[in-house]
């Protein structure tokens, strides 16, 4: 199977090597965890395996297998055609250098890990798309998507930076004309039956992930912030509907220990929301230095938290173009960093901080990530204004800088006791 997808197998090999190490650490040692989290667990370990092989069956099949990296992605559309809509790899230390062999080296970890996991040839999902959808969240990403478009077929959404209403209506253009090219590449007619159950399917897993964050705003918190930070890293993975049915069940027995006052972490622990850049698996470094530090994450106001599921599409439409309408209509209630001006997002990182009665926050960006860099300021003296502690990081995917980090966040959750004593 690997020699079919042009794998390099033995960087593959060395790249997985170090996994179970790290995953033993960051999670199997957890006390205390919910039973449901088997299903997650297994799931990452067969990510590399049976996840590729089913959908290298889907595209025998001749279903379309398409590379996504963004929130915005209208995923919706690529199951509507029956096809396979699957995360890039771009979380790992490991592919860095890679990158910068084509990419300058003040760039964020993010795009440099994705684009050297294609050149490695080391990501199976990468190997296997039929095409990407990029989008114009940065800079950086913008300029990386004409770099891969030499090695896979890569279209490119312009994202608005504003939400006015001819920005609305050039999101929609650009909605539309991924629909032309799904229908063009994989032969099938998107009709509004069709659409109607790609909205259902993207919807109903935006709802269990809901719900799982939901659970977190216990106390004590039922799972901890390294679960819900694998399980969100992952539903850019698997099939969808399997996911859904996982998470849902997961949560019945979250809701249950919520009952029962049973928690990932000691009723009191100090209560911390992450907001800033998403954290691509298998970037779990921040949440395992936080929450072995004797704090438990609520929350991520991140792509690869709360902005992945927010805002439904609307199901009502009846008609393609009410679809494709509704399915344009929930960049609105995305607040990525690329905004100007993006007061939602500020009015987002406070209600979440109320709602998970966070008792301070963690602004975390990754190195050169520009946007939500600067944004960080504006997001810092609106939670200040709010007497809401708040602690800015900034880091990369290499382990050198933990010790620096552990003593800040050290810090940081005593000052948090002193105030709560």
């Amino acid at each position: 199977m690997w020699r079919g997808l042009g794998m390099d197998v033995e960087k593959h090999d060395a790249f997985l090597s170090a996994l179970p190490g790290a995953f033993g650490e960051v999670f199997l040692q957890q006390p205390n965890r919910p039973a449901g989290m088997a299903y997650f667990d297994n799931l990452l370990r067969e990510a590399h395996s049976r996840r590729v092989k089913e959908i290298l069956e889907e595209k025998k099949a001749g279903h379309p297998v398409v590379g996504t990296f963004c929130v915005y992605a209208p995923e919706e559309l690529v199951l509507a055609a029956g096809g396979v809509s699957v995360g890039l790899c771009g979380g790992a230390q490991f592919t860095v250098p890679a990158g910068e062999q084509v990419l300058t080296r003040n760039l964020c970890p993010l795009i440099k890990s994705l684009v050297g996991f294609k050149l490695e040839r080391i990501c199976p999902f990468f190997q296997a798309v039929d095409f990407l959808i990029g989008e114009t969240t940065c800079d950086g990403k913008k300029k990386t998507w004409e770099i891969l478009n030499e090695y896979v077929p890569t279209l490119v959404m312009e994202l608005p930076q504003r939400k006015e209403a001819v920005d609305g209506a050039l999101w929609e253009s650009e909605v539309r004309r991924i629909k032309d090219e799904v229908e063009r590449r994989s032969g099938v007619t998107l009709d509004a039956e069709r659409i109607a159950r790609g909205i259902k399917s993207a919807n109903a897993r935006r709802a269990a992930l809901e719900r799982l964050y939901h659970t977190r705003r216990a106390d004590p918190a039922p799972i901890s912030g390294r679960d819900a930070l694998l399980i969100t890293q992952l539903a850019f993975f698997d099939d969808p509907e399997r996911f859904t049915r996982e998470l849902n069940s997961l949560c019945d027995e979250l809701e249950v220990r919520v009952a029962k006052g049973e928690g990932a972490a000691p009723q009191g622990a100090p209560r911390i929301l992450v907001s800033g850049t998403p954290m691509a698996l298998p970037f779990w470094k921040l949440h395992h230095l936080v929450e072995t530090a004797g704090a438990v994450i609520v929350a991520e106001e991140t792509c690869t938290g709360t902005r992945y599921f927010a805002g439904m599409v609307a199901e009502d439409g009846r008609t393609v173009d009410e679809q494709l309408r509704n399915i344009a209509q929930r960049f609105t209630k995305v607040n990525c960093a690329c905004f100007t001006p993006n007061s939602e997002r500020l009015t987002d990182v406070l209600r979440l901080a109320r709602e998970t009665k966070a008792d301070g926050v963690i602004y975390f960006s990754l190195q050169f990530c520009q946007p939500f860099a600067l944004e960080g300021r504006r997001v810092e003296k609106a939670l200040q204004g709010e007497g809401i502690p708040v602690l800015r990081l900034e880091s990369d995917y290499s382990a050198e800088d933990s010790g620096q980090l552990k003593t800040r966040i050290e810090a940081f959750l005593e000052m948090i006791a002193g105030q709560k004593a």
